[in-house]
């Protein structure tokens, strides 16, 4: 399977599990989690594309698991606009963390900082590679935001990891931006 299929599929899984289940006739359940037989029906692929997707999908977007009765699931790790709990738990972050953007939202970022629009939470990188990817999506010029994270935790902040390793927090006020 080619890269361009796999980012296609990828897509179809991510609106599907965090944003418009009721538009594949899906019902996640409060944490978020679906029956993979449901999600490869829904979406009309097989188990192997479905496979395919989550082993090579960098960034770890998908979880699976057993549920008690043997069932296998299926979820987003974050990112959902639909409401669901992940059974975060709150972690103290490290010092710094990063996130990727366009240049052309650096000047709504300076005024207000980074929010989480229609999502749940405000994606957070550890490193500063991994946001300077999440940045190139979005058109005109990356940029790697600087958030003192230790500050906003001791300003009394909630930091959370998703399964995946992103930081997620619910606002990032511009005082602790550095641009």
């Amino acid at each position: 399977m080619n890269d361009k299929v796999l980012v296609k599929l990828s897509k179809r899984m991510s609106l599907a599990l965090r944003h418009a289940p009721d538009r594949f006739d899906l019902e996640l359940d409060p944490a978020g989690w679906v029956r993979v037989t449901d999600l490869l029906d829904a979406l009309r692929i097989t188990r192997l594309q479905l496979d395919t997707v989550v082993k090579r999908d960098s960034k770890q977007r998908f979880a699976l698991r057993r549920d008690p009765d043997g069932t296998e699931q299926i979820r987003a790790n974050q990112g959902h606009s639909v409401p669901i709990d992940l059974g975060l738990v709150a972690l103290p972050p490290p010092e710094r963390l990063y996130h990727g953007t366009s240049a052309a939202a650096l000047d709504s970022i300076r005024a207000t900082g980074l929010h989480r629009a229609r999502r749940h939470h405000v994606h957070l990188s550890a490193d500063t590679d991994t946001a300077r990817r999440v940045g190139a999506r979005r058109a005109g010029g990356v940029v790697v935001l600087t958030v003192d994270a230790a500050a906003m935790a001791r300003a009394g902040h909630q930091f959370y990891r998703s399964a995946n390793g992103v930081w997620l927090t619910d606002t990032v006020p511009p005082d602790y931006l550095d641009i």
